[in-house]
């Protein structure tokens, strides 16, 4: 089943997140091709390779997670130590929603995955390093759920339409 058999009628909280597997990556990276490519939200070569992408979002010290309906995976996030050694307890994460499911409330249940998942982890906050100011869709969702912007990097992110653009640091105790 594809993503675009999804109308405005469906409802996501029959959505399953769950640990991404093997299985998964070949959706993962249709997901995350579109967003790298584009280069508007991550600071990402756009011309990253597949197994490269894949390798950063899915392998090492992140631990991905699909968001799923049907057997379709709508979403994907990843979750990370945000720093190594006694800064290890503050947790990274990534989201990625596929171009089709985007405004359903896929993000917002990554989000809440995730801040369910990252105290199970061992982690005692959450915190974004390099949001982009023009995206005030994830800016928005981020502070209603708590976030603060403790930071922000004056024309952090060269953005291929906006040019240079501030990047926000969020933080979230846990």
């Amino acid at each position: 089943m594809k993503a675009s058999q999804f109308g405005p009628w469906w409802n996501f909280k029959l959505t399953f997140i769950r640990k991404a597997e093997k299985q998964d990556r070949a959706a993962i990276w249709t997901i995350l091709k579109p967003i790298f490519r584009a280069g508007e939200t991550y600071a990402v070569d756009p011309d990253i390779s597949e197994n490269d992408a894949l390798a950063f979002w899915c392998d090492g010290s992140h631990s991905a997670f699909v968001a799923e309906i049907d057997g379709c995976v709508l979403g994907t996030y990843y979750i990370c130590p945000n720093q190594g050694g006694n800064g290890g307890h503050i947790c990274n994460c990534g989201f990625a929603t596929h171009a089709d499911a985007r405004g359903k409330g896929v993000a917002r249940a990554m989000l809440e995955h995730s801040l369910k998942t990252a105290p199970e982890m061992g982690f005692q906050a959450m915190q974004f390093n390099f949001v982009l100011a023009n995206n005030t869709r994830a800016v928005a969702i981020w502070q209603r759920y708590g976030f603060d912007i403790i930071g922000r990097i004056p024309k952090a992110f060269n953005h291929p339409e906006d040019g240079l653009v501030d990047a926000l640091v969020m933080h979230k105790s846990l």
